[in-house]
C-alpha cells in the first residue's frame, strides 16, 4: 500500500537552495536556529544538518504562518512551506550556501516545541565538557560537532572505497573472545552458560586477522571496534575504532606503500587545504628518531634537533658532564633560536619542563654580542665551548640548552623542552600535516617491576633475520620488523611483518618469560594454525579516532566520537557504568564482595579512622 506524503514532509533541505531555485515552492523541516522579530516581519534561520535557510514570515503573505512564528522559540522543530525568493540586493549572506535566497512562508507548523537548551547551540562558545556529554544529543546539533561527524563518515567511506578497489575483503571478527596478555587490561564479560568463565572484549583483532591469513583471505580489512581497560587521556577511550588491515605474501614496503597512498589520497581529497610536509612520507629508524628528537613519535612540523655534544665536553672539567659520561650517559643540547635574552624566570620554566622527563636541570649558554654567557663556561676551555657552538649550529642571539644524564632521561627531558620551545616560538604551522614512518623498533623492552622482557608492541612481530640468534643471548638488541606511522607528533598507527611459524613464535614467547603451559593455554590455537601452511604476512592498524581528530584540528578524540566517555571512563548521558540488580548478578553466578577495611593494627600511620 502506497502512503501519501504528509503535508509537513520536506521537499528540500536547508542547505541546498540557491538563486536558481527562485520562484519554486518548497517545504523545509528543521530546528529554529535564530529568531529575529522586526515587528511586522519575523525572520527565522531554519537549520538542519545540511545547512541554514532564512525564512521570512510576513503577515501580508500569510497571517497564519506569521502567528506560528510569533510563538516559536530557539530549537523548536518547525515545518515551513513557502516560495523561494532572491534576497534584496545588498542583503545577501556570503557565509551561507543559501545566502542568495530566502523563503517567504505561506504555511508553518510546529512539529515539536523545545525547552530552553542548557547551553547555546547556535553559537560556538565554550561549554563545560561534562554538560556537553550529558546532553550529547544537543551538543551534536552544533555546527562544529556536526562537521566532525560528517568528516568521520567521509574518512570511513573513503577508506572502504579505496581498499575495495585494492582487492581487500571487509571481514567482521568476534567481539566476545578469549582473554590473552597483549598489553592493557581486558574488559571481561561473564558467561551465564559457563559459570566461572569469561569472555574478553578484543583489544584488537590481532590474532583473528592473522588466522584469516592462514585461511587464505590474503587481503583483509575491518573498521574494528576495540576495547582496553586503561587510564584515559585526550587521545584514549575505553572503546575506540581502528582500521585493521592484513596482507599475505608481503614485505614491509608493501604495507607501508599501500598506507602511504591511502593517507595521501585521503588528505588531498577530503582536506585539500591541509598541506603535506613530506611527500613521500619521511622515514626514520627508531634509533635515528630517538637520537635526533628524543622521541619515537616526533613532530616534524618543525626541526629543533637534539645534538650529541658528548665528545666535545668529555674530559673538559665540568663535573656534571664528566659524571654523566663516566656512568655511561651522554650530553646533548638543543638550540632555542633567538632566545639568548631569556630571563631567569623563562629559563626556570624550561628547566621545570626538563625535570618532568627526569633531568636534574638544564645547563645553558647564551650567545650574546659581547660573548658567551654561561654558568658552566668557566669550567671548560674556550675550545670546548667553541666546539659546542659548531656542533649545535648556534648563532649569535641563540640559547643553547644542555642535559647530561642517562640516554632515556636525556631523550625524555629534551624532547619535552623541544615541544615547549616550538609552542613558545610559534614554529608550528597548525595546517601542516607531517607524516613520518618510524621503523626498526626493539622487539623487546625490560619490565623492571616484573623483571622480565616484554614486547614493545605486540608479541607477534617478526624480527630482522640477522637478529634472530640474539633472541636467546641478548634479547634487548633484537630489532622487530615493526613500523609506526606518526602524524604531527601523534602515533596514528602501527604494524609489522608477523611471525608465521610455530617454532619462532614459541621462541619469542619464551623470551618474554611465558612458560610452556601459558603458551599452550593462551596461544595454542594460533600455534596449531601455523602448522597448517600459514603464509608470510604482515599488516597494520590505524587509529581512526586520532586521524579524524587531527584532520578536524581537535585536541581530543572525544570531539570526533558521537557518544564518548569522559576522562573517568564514565558515560554521562546514560550514567554508565551503573549498578545492576542482585537477580542479574545471580544469573551470571557473580557476587559483589565488599572492599575489606584494613585491620587497625595494619593501618598505615596517619590513616584516619572510618
Amino acid at each position: 500500500m502506497l502512503h501519501s506524503r504528509a503535508p509537513w514532509q520536506r521537499t528540500a533541505t536547508c542547505g541546498e537552495l540557491t538563486a536558481a531555485d527562485a520562484g519554486r515552492e518548497v517545504t523545509l523541516n528543521g530546528w529554529v536556529h535564530r529568531r529575529r522579530d522586526h515587528g511586522r516581519l519575523i525572520f527565522i534561520d531554519l537549520r538542519d544538518r545540511y545547512g541554514i535557510t532564512q525564512v521570512v514570515f510576513n503577515p501580508q503573505v500569510s497571517a497564519e504562518a506569521h502567528a506560528v512564528a510569533e510563538d516559536v522559540r530557539i530549537e523548536y522543530v518547525l515545518s515551513v512551506t513557502g516560495r523561494v525568493e532572491r534576497r534584496p540586493p545588498g542583503t545577501e549572506n556570503p557565509h551561507l550556501s543559501t545566502g542568495e535566497i530566502e523563503l517567504h512562508a505561506t504555511k508553518a507548523l510546529v512539529l515539536n516545541p523545545s525547552k530552553t537548551p542548557p547551553f547555546y547551540i547556535n553559537e560556538e562558545v565554550p561549554v563545560e565538557e561534562s554538560l556537553r556529554l550529558k546532553y550529547r544529543y544537543l551538543d551534536l546539533r552544533r555546527t562544529r560537532m556536526r562537521d566532525n561527524i560528517i568528516l568521520r563518515h567521509r574518512v570511513v567511506k573513503f577508506i572502504r572505497d579505496f581498499l575495495d578497489a585494492e582487492g581487500f575483503l571487509e571481514i567482521e571478527t568476534p567481539i566476545l573472545i578469549k582473554s590473552t596478555p597483549e598489553g592493557a587490561r581486558d574488559f571481561l564479560v561473564p558467561s551465564r552458560l559457563h559459570p566461572g568463565k569469561f569472555y574478553a572484549l578484543p583489544q584488537s583483532p590481532q590474532q583473528l586477522k592473522q588466522l584469516l591469513m592462514v585461511a587464505g583471505m590474503d587481503k583483509y580489512f575491518q573498521i574494528a571496534r576495540c576495547f582496553r581497560d586503561e587510564d584515559l587521556r585526550a587521545d584514549r577511550q575505553p572503546e575506540f575504532t581502528q582500521l585493521d588491515l592484513e596482507m599475505s605474501f608481503v614485505q614491509e614496503a608493501d604495507v607501508m606503500d599501500l598506507i602511504e597512498r591511502l593517507l595521501t589520497t585521503l588528505v588531498e581529497r577530503l582536506v585539500p587545504d591541509r598541506p603535506l610536509t613530506f611527500k613521500p612520507f619521511k622515514r626514520l629508524s627508531y634509533a635515528e628518531a630517538m637520537a635526533r628528537y628524543g622521541s619515537d613519535r616526533p613532530d616534524l612540523r618543525y626541526e629543533l634537533p637534539l645534538v650529541d655534544i658528548s665528545e666535545a665536553v668529555r674530559g673538559a672539567g665540568f663535573t656534571i658532564f664528566d659524571r654523566a659520561l663516566a656512568a655511561g650517559g651522554e650530553v646533548k643540547a638543543i638550540v632555542a633560536p633567538g632566545c639568548a635574552g631569556y630571563s631567569r624566570r623563562e629559563i626556570e620554566e624550561l628547566t621545570a619542563i626538563a625535570r618532568i622527563g627526569g633531568a636534574g636541570g638544564l645547563a645553558t649558554a647564551a650567545l650574546l654580542p659581547d660573548g658567551v654567557r654561561s654558568p658552566f663556561a668557566k669550567f671548560i676551555s674556550e675550545g670546548a665551548m667553541q666546539r659546542i657552538i659548531e656542533l649545535t649550529g648556534a648563532r649569535q642571539g641563540d640559547l643553547i640548552l644542555v642535559v647530561a644524564d642517562q640516554p632515556k632521561i636525556v631523550a625524555a627531558s629534551l624532547s619535552r623542552v623541544r615541544a615547549a620551545l616550538a609552542e613558545r616560538l610559534k614554529l608550528i604551522d597548525p595546517q601542516a600535516l607531517a607524516f613520518v614512518w618510524i621503523t626498526d623498533f626493539p622487539l623487546l623492552e625490560w619490565n623492571e617491576d616484573e623483571q622480565r622482557w616484554e614486547a614493545m608492541h605486540n608479541p607477534f612481530s617478526n624480527m630482522q633475520e640477522e637478529d634472530i640468534p640474539l633472541l636467546q643471548t641478548d634479547p634487548g638488541k633484537v630489532r622487530a620488523r615493526q613500523y609506526d606511522i606518526i602524524l604531527n607528533g601523534q602515533e596514528i598507527g602501527g604494524g609489522s611483518i608477523r611471525i608465521h611459524t610455530r617454532e619462532l613464535q614459541e621462541a619469542a614467547f619464551r623470551a618474554m618469560g611465558l612458560s610452556d603451559e601459558q603458551i599452550r593455554s593462551q596461544f595454542g590455537h594460533m600455534l596449531e594454525a601455523f602448522e597448517y601452511g600459514a603464509p608470510p604476512h604482515g599488516g597494520i592498524a590505524l587509529g581512526l579516532d586520532r586521524i579524524v581528530a587531527i584532520l578536524a584540528q581537535e585536541e581530543s578524540i572525544r570531539e570526533v566520537i558521537a557518544f564518548p566517555k569522559n576522562q573517568a571512563a564514565m558515560d554521562l548521558l546514560f550514567n554508565a557504568p551503573s549498578e545492576v540488580s542482585p537477580e542479574q548478578l545471580e544469573v551470571l553466578h557473580l557476587a559483589i564482595v565488599p572492599e575489606q577495611e584494613p585491620a587497625a593494627s595494619q593501618a598505615p600511620a596517619g590513616t584516619p579512622a572510618r
